[in-house]
């Protein structure tokens, strides 16, 4: 793909996200800025977070919808409306089919949890249909986009729309008219890019010494990479878990926003993303999403330059399913460096494992998984093992030890794909 030419991107004008507020006068939360204590305190900073989180649909999403669909000419809110998404933009859509009696074809990925399919159906009643269809979202996508072409339907796009810019911008229009002063810096979670699109293009307008800083997960960078290097280009390979704002490749009217308005783009690894959200619900009882979480997980990055700033979070959303829990758990302690896993080789001979717990692991390091079966004829054997430690130091005694004691073995807290079918 041959790089794009530059050109500047297109302005979204304030008289537009004032009359999108308007729209959505009624209809949405305007939801709370809120100062947080335990956040301020660790980053001698005043950090505020806008609590999208609690909006009516739990995320952002019912902004740029809404604001979309009542817009729509009298000719195309004759048709029904398509959409696809995994999540949060098919309630958004949903409940706006709802609210303005439009029918709706709701298309998402085949393997989408119940939890998120049914409230897809609660916010749009009999006004939706949801089609549950494709192996990932992009499969997803494009079944959508051949049905709204195939049938003449209005296809509302999650963020590559003026009028989804709009409507997401008003988030900004909420945090300037309600902030206590200066923003210095401004973080924001970007999957395709409407919601840092719109803020951005807000306090580039209203508040342009303000600092914005979008925030994407470390497996799914799909809009640093394309501002680094000019191409909007497809990412072969992201990381789904947060799935929010795992999005392969950004819009093209968000991009060129984004890379006009934007002043950087933090990646954060997914392990800290799910170290804070259970932070968050632990230390302040806020329940987040991962991607909802993306903003305050950047926090780290800009320690030093945030300390004595004013700085907003914009916490994206809170469609978590509990059943996740689990997983979140797991990659967080892995992040800490409190979870390991190896596979070590074993010699088949009676006594093996009793050396390994006498001579390798020390006072408080705990195997937690131990999985070896053995084989006749063979000398040696590899065993899927897991070890909890207390420092996270710790393990690098374990692994000399290891060596010392001659264990062969290979580290696996790297493979993903490789741990998510053991672990």
């Amino acid at each position: 793909m041959e790089p794009e030419t530059l050109t500047s991107a297109p302005t979204v004008r304030l008289e537009n996200v004032e009359r999108a507020a308007r729209t959505l006068d009624g209809v949405i939360y305007k939801t709370l800025l809120q100062h947080n204590l335990g956040l301020s305190d660790a980053y001698g900073a005043q950090v505020y977070l806008k609590r999208e989180d609690l909006q009516v649909v739990r995320s952002y999403k019912i902004r740029g919808a809404y604001n979309k669909m009542a817009g729509l000419s009298r000719e195309q809110s004759g048709q029904d409306v398509v959409c696809a998404s995994a999540g949060n933009h098919a309630q958004g859509v949903a409940y706006a089919c709802q609210l303005l009696g439009l029918r709706g074809h709701i298309f998402m990925p085949a393997q989408t949890p119940a939890q998120k399919v049914n409230k897809v159906r609660l916010f749009g009643k009999d006004q939706v249909e949801v089609v549950l269809t494709g192996a990932s979202f992009d499969d997803t996508y494009k079944a959508a986009k051949d049905f709204c072409d195939q049938r003449g339907r209005t296809f509302v796009h999650p963020f590559d729309d003026l009028a989804i810019v709009e409507g997401q911008a008003t988030v900004g229009l909420e945090i300037l008219r309600d902030a206590p002063g200066s923003i210095d810096y401004c973080f924001m979670p970007i999957g395709g890019g409407g919601l840092a699109s719109g803020v951005s293009s807000v306090f580039r307008q209203l508040s342009p010494h303000t600092k914005l800083i979008g925030v994407q997960p470390l497996g799914a960078p799909s809009m640093q990479r394309a501002i680094q290097t000019g191409l909007r280009q497809p990412l072969e390979h992201i990381e789904s878990f947060v799935d929010g704002a795992a999005v392969k490749c950004p819009g093209e009217l968000t991009f060129e926003l984004c890379r006009e308005l934007l002043d950087e783009v933090a990646l954060v690894p997914e392990g800290q993303v799910c170290e804070d959200l259970l932070k968050m619900y632990n230390e302040e009882g806020i329940v987040l999403e991962p991607a909802g979480t993306l903003s305050v997980s950047a926090l780290h990055q800009y320690a030093d330059q945030i300390r004595g700033k004013t700085v907003v979070c914009v916490l994206s959303g809170s469609n978590n399913d509990i059943t996740r829990m689990e997983d979140i758990k797991e990659r967080a302690m892995r992040h800490q460096g409190r979870k390991h896993y190896f596979l070590v080789t074993f010699n088949q001979k009676p006594g093996a494992l009793r050396r390994f717990v006498n001579h390798v692991l020390h006072e408080g390091d705990d195997i937690i998984q131990f999985q070896y079966i053995k084989k006749n004829n063979k000398e040696k054997g590899p065993v899927f093992i897991g070890l909890e430690v207390q420092r996270p130091h710790d393990i690098e005694g374990i692994q000399l030890r290891m060596a010392a004691e001659g264990f062969g073995y290979e580290y696996l807290n790297g493979k993903q794909d490789f741990l998510s079918l053991l672990v």
